[in-house]
């Protein structure tokens, strides 16, 4: 292997903690602001704009830090309401014909007024409650005693490299410290509170939780129900509630148990319905615990072993194996862009810095991890995955209904997982996608008469599939397929080529082919392959016959998708050896495909005619969908293409809600122009206050960093790391190996060398479709943006199995370390140099400007 970029090397050395003992982790010693650090100068709220968020993949809470009264919201990502429910519609079979001829005829009127009464799901206000929503677990209050007066010397601050929240402040002589963290290994939340004068702390513990916010007849109701959560004491020191949740306006739906147990340091603790009080202790430290009997759990069984595992293993032990734990994933990936004189402010003040104009890059590393944080902290194998929320809410009725939504968002969520070394951290989501097969199949048939599977516009973890309750944003069958690409990401970028990931999630993969073969229909007008009825989603267009509609046949998102999908699924089904006959059938399909346009104005038509554009600034840029995630429009390999993508965006605009920004950001990078997407990651930062919820006001950021759409989406911060992940290496282009095979395995590269094929500026195009045997090309810092002139960057990966590190000054590369995990072949590309490499497994290159003749 080769020795380390020394930029980068110093930069790690100043960026990770040194080795702690148990000791130090115990303590709450505050260090000076550091990269990785979030912090701030004033207390927050147990709310999704301002508390501070930990979590360990299935428990979190959101840390306020304030000071007479805390409150955590506590969130297990189990935590729905509703249940299973049928909301297939049958009409939409028997409209499904009509439709199409209506809108192949351009009768767009009758087409939009059938569609918005059958193509969507069987829904009313009951159903909403089946649909159900992911909700708060509980709320830990702390109530302190004394603590009336202003404190001094206040700060409030989260840790992104131990993951943990601490709150310090002062008051008279006494400093008083919290620290808050959510482990993994032992699956509990641990806050330990402390005094550096001893028996100075005295407080009331408690849960608390509200109860469903429908209208019953009276009190006496209220306390009978089983949704009106139920507060005990447990033994000497615990406190507990027990709730069940709601499911079509009746409290049937899962049980919910949380609980609370303290441990203190001297003093007396007394254990009542109310709560734990707690006299003149030294320090306590408090472990939180909650699940549902979602999928046949036991919560009561569940929560007490935990609890009883974590009271008995020394508090020190369980922080260092929690730190231990993220360490092992966070740690792989390191970015250093360089600072200024603002990036050692609180939060909300560089965010207000950047907004006035004043360099903070950072900022941007700093956001970059935060968006891994997030993800490790949300989304961990075993579990769900990160919803729209992340795993974080904070009441009942979280804005809509923070679900999974499946037009962008929960796409969005993971797109940062597989270039940003969290591959892990993915698996939640591709064991979903296999959950809503089933489902998807039945809504498939009912809706469609087709085979395979498919979702809508929204989906839970009841596995709903139907449309929406509205056509215009709910009717998107094609959610389906781009999901399932998820998987083939996946596999492009595994660290071993062995297609059993595949094979394991085949089922949800030859179903989404299935379906879209079953979707698409013949234009009788081209003979081309389109699907439809459909939207572009959530926009609008007037048609021809002045109808204000969102449907037409084969919107170009659509198109996008199946040429995508079935692409991939071709060479997918070689590699596993499965499903010749439907690989053929797709592939035939997809040279039938109509193709998406270029309209008179240059631009990239989003439907099926060149309509007129009710809203041109939508946040939505879905005809874009072959720019990025997809990978079929490239500046060199589809140039017309990518001019009509840029004009597409410049006619956008760089506003848009916060996940509108982050996708922006990703565009930009794909059309290889960095300061444009710096423009648009600066738009990101902007400050939006905590108290912001609606999306007039434009996207950006809260003060806790979480992405304001407005309201709170986590999938902006998701997208956004993502992005900057792609200004400094993409890896979505291929050729075929053929033009690498020649080349020898290198064992070992401890010197800079040149294998196989001279350096060369490539001739042709890159192909864009298959899996394997496609090489990848490694393109390096392909939108540098010139606000990041010198930095370095360890960890990143790329598709093939690659480990990447860059390191660049003034702008131009110094030096980049690839090492493969797999053997496979590569071509490397940096500005217009090319260099082919075929690595040994383990072995790694060493690739300099000054390297290549």
């Amino acid at each position: 292997m080769s020795s380390r970029p020394p930029l980068l090397s110093a930069f790690r050395f100043a960026l990770l903690p040194l080795a702690l003992t148990t000791a130090v982790l115990a303590s709450s010693v505050f260090a000076a602001p550091g990269p990785l650090t979030l912090w701030y100068r004033t207390p927050g709220e147990a709310s999704v704009t301002n508390g501070l968020p930990v979590g360990n993949g299935r428990l979190g809470a959101l840390v306020a830090g304030t000071v007479a009264t805390d409150q955590l919201a506590v969130s297990e990502q189990t935590v729905w309401s509703g249940g299973p429910f049928d909301f297939d519609n049958p009409a939409a079979l028997t409209t499904l014909p009509e439709v199409r001829r209506l809108l192949f005829a351009g009768d767009y009127a009758r087409a939009h007024s059938l569609i918005g009464r059958n193509l969507v799901c069987k829904w009313d206000l009951a159903d909403r409650r089946n649909f159900g929503s992911y909700q708060v677990l509980a709320f830990l209050d702390l109530a302190f005693d004394a603590h009336t007066a202003e404190p001094a010397d206040y700060r409030r601050e989260l840790d992104l490299a131990t993951a943990t929240v601490r709150v310090s402040y002062r008051l008279g002589d006494t400093t008083f410290t919290r620290e808050v963290f959510a482990s993994a290994p032992d699956q509990i939340l641990a806050v330990r509170l402390s005094a550096d004068r001893p028996g100075a702390l005295s407080l009331l513990a408690s849960l608390s939780r509200p109860r469903e916010p429908d209208a019953v007849a009276d009190a006496k109701t209220i306390a009978t129900r089983t949704d009106t959560p139920r507060l005990a004491a447990e033994g000497t020191d615990g406190h507990s509630l027990r709730v069940r949740l709601n499911r079509n306006a009746e409290p049937d739906g899962l049980r919910l148990v949380a609980r609370l147990r303290a441990v203190p340091s001297g003093g007396t603790i007394t254990a009542t319905d109310a709560g734990l009080r707690i006299e003149k202790a030294d320090s306590v430290i408090l472990y939180v615990d909650g699940a549902t009997d979602f999928r046949g759990r036991d919560p009561e069984a569940d929560t007490a072993a935990r609890l009883a595992a974590a009271l008995v293993k020394p508090f020190p032990k369980l922080q260092a194996d929690q730190v231990a734990d993220h360490r092992k994933l966070f740690d792989r990936v390191a970015l250093d862009l360089g600072s200024s004189p603002v990036s050692a402010l609180p939060i909300p003040e560089r965010l207000a810095a950047v907004k006035a104009g004043q360099p903070d890059p950072a900022l941007a590393a700093l956001y970059f991890q935060f968006g891994r944080y997030l993800l490790i902290s949300s989304s961990r194998p075993g579990g769900l995955p990160a919803n729209l929320q992340g795993l974080w809410v904070d009441n009942l009725r979280p804005p809509w209904q923070s679900d999974y939504h499946t037009n962008i968002n929960i796409q969005m969520n993971y797109w940062l997982a597989q270039t940003t070394n969290l591959a892990e951290c993915a698996e939640p989501l591709a064991d979903f996608i296999d959950t809503l097969v089933e489902p998807g199949s039945r809504t498939a048939r009912v809706h469609y008469d087709t085979p395979g599977w498919t979702v809508h516009a929204m989906t839970n973890v009841w596995g709903y599939t139907s449309p929406g309750s509205s056509a215009h944003w709910g009717l998107f069958p094609m959610a389906g397929p781009w999901l399932a690409q998820h998987l083939f990401e996946h596999h492009d970028f595994a660290a071993s080529p062995d297609p059993a990931f595949l094979r394991r999630h085949w089922p949800a993969l030859r179903g989404a082919a299935e379906f879209i073969l079953g979707w698409l229909v013949e234009d009788p007008a081209t003979g081309k392959l389109v699907s439809g009825p459909s939207n572009s989603p959530e926009n609008r267009f007037t048609a021809p016959d002045g109808t204000a509609t969102s449907f037409c046949m084969g919107p170009s998102m659509d198109q996008q998708i199946a040429d995508d999908f079935l692409g991939r699924f071709v060479a997918a089904a070689a590699l596993v050896g499965q499903d010749a006959d439907l690989a053929a059938r797709a592939a035939s399909a997809r040279a039938r495909l109509r193709a998406t346009g270029i309209g008179s104005d240059g631009r990239l038509m989003e439907w099926a005619g060149e309509f007129k554009e009710n809203d041109p600034a939508h946040r939505h840029v879905s005809h874009l969908f072959a720019l990025h995630p997809g990978r079929a429009i490239t500046p060199g390999g589809t140039p017309e293409l990518a001019r009509a993508a840029r004009l597409t965006l410049e006619g956008r605009g760089d506003g848009g809600t916060g996940w509108s920004l982050a996708w922006k950001v990703n565009f930009w990078a794909r059309l290889r122009d960095g300061d444009r997407a710096h423009a648009l990651l600066l738009n990101l930062f902007n400050p939006v206050s905590a108290r912001t919820t609606s999306m007039r006001h434009g996207g950006g950021s809260y003060p806790n960093l979480f992405c304001a759409h407005p309201p709170m989406q986590i999938d902006g911060n998701f997208g956004g790391a993502a992005g900057i992940a792609e200004m400094l290496l993409q890896s979505h282009e291929t050729l075929p190996v053929s033009q690498v095979s020649s080349l020898r395995p290198q064992v070992s590269s401890s010197a800079p060398q040149v294998s196989g094929l001279s350096s060369q500026v490539s001739a042709s195009a890159p192909q864009v479709s298959a899996l394997s045997p496609q090489a990848f090309i490694l393109d390096l810092l392909p939108a540098l943006p010139s606000a990041w002139p010198t930095g370095a960057v360890k960890g990143l990966r790329a598709r093939g199995g690659f480990l990447v590190d860059i390191e660049w000054r003034d702008g131009r590369l110094v030096r980049a370390t690839l090492t493969s995990t797999t053997g496979q072949a590569c071509r490397v590309r940096y500005r217009d140099t090319t260099v082919d490499l075929k690595l040994a497994p383990g072995a790694s290159h060493i690739f300099t400007p000054t390297s290549t003749p």
